[in-house]
């Protein structure tokens, strides 16, 4: 993540992770969601922090869900089901249940798939948020598999020459394992920025930069500007003129804005859902897929190949200015290393909110233990 989206060390309030789960998991308890449910999202928001990814971990996210689970937007314990599936395949509807929950569970699906015939492949409507897209592509590595995770999360991106917005910010996700090297994660939107990080710029005071977004006629701002209010309406906080990745045409919008209907196509009108644009607005949805690597190599070659393969990128001389190449996946691993041993930064806002919200929710108050052991 970006210097400018982290918290400056001299105001971090550092939790340790335990902790910061436990007070998570009773916060989803107290909207109503199952105990394992409860635990399960919190384990999705909490390794969203551990690696760094604060912009999709509790600081964002949580009172974003509580919001939702209190005004009905959220069911607290849906009724998912199989639509349609194949020894290869799967449809579910999620019955307005939050991904960060059903996500894993349909990735557990499409990894007992691959264990079968090689590839296993779940496309999942009428959700809800499912968190760090990387943490549910991340599900297969264990099992020497390759894990691909895309979420279509609702209107807030123009396309390319456009005026208003029709896609999401669209992530994908893409995990593949190794053998001594941390794993390579990909977790990426189809926007310049993801949404999530334009509320972080606010909280930290930080300017956003140069083709980030555009202005209200469309054309992309290609300075450094101020973040811009939510979108009127918005209930997510969030402005609705973001960039496709690219930013303009003449430097590969089109590529961005493919790569979101491509995502678009796969969570939503293959799962028989409307396009986010043309659907209900508070539904997302989402597709996982697990490849079995042993179906096409011997697993032992491709960890050993996939080894040498990060390391003669890390070892790409660098350019001025820089210290070092780095490939995806390894900030993050070296994130978690620090936070674990350290604890997790949290902004203070973030603390106040904890100690309004568990207040109200009759929670006792554990952010404040020690690191130690996190």
């Amino acid at each position: 993540m970006l210097e400018q989206f982290k918290v400056r060390e001299g105001e971090a309030v550092r939790v340790g992770s335990g902790a910061l789960k436990s007070t998570v998991q009773a916060v989803f308890a107290a909207m109503g969601v199952p105990d394992d449910d409860a635990a399960l999202a919190a384990d999705v928001l909490v390794a969203a922090d551990l690696r760094g990814v604060d912009s999709h971990g509790v600081s964002n996210q949580l009172r974003s869900y509580v919001a939702a689970y209190r005004d009905g937007r959220t069911n607290p314990t849906p009724q998912w089901k199989v639509l349609r599936e194949s020894p290869s395949t799967a449809t579910i509807d999620c019955d307005e249940g939050l991904g960060l929950v059903l996500a894993p569970k349909a990735m557990d699906m499409a990894i007992a798939k691959a264990r079968q015939v090689g590839v296993g492949m779940v496309s999942m409507r009428r959700g809800r948020h499912l968190g760090m897209a990387g943490y549910h592509a991340m599900l297969p590595l264990k099992h020497d598999m390759i894990g691909i995770c895309m979420t279509a999360p609702g209107p807030l991106v123009l396309p390319t020459h456009g005026s208003a917005a029709r896609l999401g910010t669209n992530p994908i996700a893409f995990a593949a394992p190794t053998k001594e090297e941390p794993p390579f994660v990909l977790d990426m939107a189809t926007s310049v920025i993801a949404a999530n990080k334009i509320g972080l710029a606010r909280r930290l005071g930080t300017l956003m930069a140069p083709g980030w977004i555009a202005d209200e006629t469309g054309a992309p701002i290609m300075a450094p500007a101020e973040p811009p209010p939510p979108a009127p309406h918005s209930r997510s906080g969030y402005p609705d003129r973001l960039l496709p990745l690219g930013s303009t045409r003449e430097m590969g919008a089109h590529k961005g804005y493919g790569l979101a209907v491509m995502v678009e196509i796969l969570c939503s009108v293959l799962s028989g859902a409307a396009p986010s644009t043309l659907g209900a607005s508070e539904d997302m949805d989402h597709f996982v897929a697990a490849i079995d690597v042993a179906a096409f190599t011997p697993v032992d070659e491709f960890k050993t190949m996939m080894d040498s393969f990060m390391r003669v990128l890390k070892a790409t001389p660098p350019a001025p200015g820089h210290d070092r190449v780095m490939v995806a996946g390894q900030p993050e691993a070296e994130a978690e290393a620090d936070r674990r041993a350290n604890g997790i930064p949290l902004h203070p806002e973030v603390i106040d909110w904890f100690h309004t919200t568990c207040d109200e929710l009759g929670i006792p108050w554990t952010l404040a233990s020690p690191p130690a052991g996190a």
